[in-house]
């Protein structure tokens, strides 16, 4: 049994080397984060387990691996890249990691919020080009943070955000409970929330979650921080609701398409502080996953000798 990492990043590839020991699966590292997706079966050969980063893997594709019967995704956001079922239909079961960049990625939810209210993208701009703008912020100690989906992520920016002195409310899908966190209906978290983070998973029946009615059912004003998944947002909507001064701004690491296509209006409007989808890009989350993903073919190779 063999594992193959396809499209290592230098950065995660020098981790899973240091990282691998004699009593992990035999893993041949592939340096190219950019390998296009036909090109995967000759990296696999007959490996039983490939691990992916952020390659699309079609099912077509995984079907020209003749040994491949599990694939380690390299987070939480498997279905922008694959079809879990018709892969398991197949006998290929797909793994996910969870909760290796909780910290990382609720920092950078955190510091998204805090560009949008002080207005620091548009002034950093505007005083590189010779001007001097003094934007009217927003404080924050006091505002009510609303959590919409309460993981570990958003249960890691609740703790922060307490420590800012914000009211915290959350709605999650599932019961959950943190002290100094009022769990509200999703109507009442939507109408309070002077910041409203997402910290949805992204499935069936969370795509398009935040509508174009529920972004008008948001308080006048508020600001949107996006750390988790474009698609849980109806763009257009939320573009309108940016240009009409509805929504205050919006910091936002994740994209419907990505990367952000040239000349998008998200890309155009000033009152938007950008990332590209690196909220959970420190050493620290990179070295916890691939911890986790070296755990998971201990497991794999287990479960296949018994």
């Amino acid at each position: 049994m063999r594992a193959v990492f396809v499209d290592a990043s230098e950065a995660l590839a020098e981790i899973a080397g240091r990282l691998h020991g004699p009593s992990d699966v035999p893993l041949a590292i592939h340096r190219d984060p950019d390998i296009a997706p036909d090109a995967i079966p000759g990296v696999v050969g007959d490996a039983r387990i490939v691990w992916i980063d952020h390659t699309a893997l079609p099912t077509e594709v995984a079907a020209r691996c003749p040994g491949l019967s599990d694939v380690v995704f390299l987070g939480t956001g498997a279905r922008s890249y694959m079809d879990i079922e018709a892969l398991a239909a197949r006998g290929i079961t797909v793994h996910l990691i969870k909760g290796y960049g909780d910290t990382a990625v609720a920092e950078c939810a955190i510091g998204l919020m805090f560009a949008a209210a002080k207005g620091f993208a548009l002034m950093d701009r505007a005083v590189r080009a010779g001007g001097w703008p003094r934007t009217e912020a927003l404080e924050l100690r006091g505002k009510t943070l609303g959590l919409l989906g309460f993981g570990g992520i958003g249960r890691e920016t609740a703790r922060i955000a307490l420590g800012l002195g914000m009211r915290v409310i959350a709605w999650n899908r599932s019961p959950a409970e943190m002290p100094g966190v009022a769990f509200v209906p999703v109507e009442r978290l939507l109408a309070d929330s002077d910041v409203l983070s997402l910290h949805l998973l992204l499935n069936d029946e969370t795509r398009g979650f935040l509508s174009a009615a529920r972004i008008a059912a948001m308080k006048p004003g508020a600001i949107l921080v996006n750390t988790a998944r474009g698609a849980l947002v109806d763009e257009a909507a939320l573009v309108a609701a940016l240009r009409s001064g509805q929504l205050r701004a919006a910091g936002l690491d994740v994209f419907v398409t990505e990367p952000l296509p040239a000349g998008h209006p998200l890309g155009t409007l000033p009152n938007v502080v950008l990332s590209a989808h690196s909220a959970f890009r420190t050493p620290e989350a990179s070295e916890n996953l691939i911890a986790a993903a070296l755990a998971h073919g201990r497991r794999i190779a287990g479960a296949g000798t018994r």
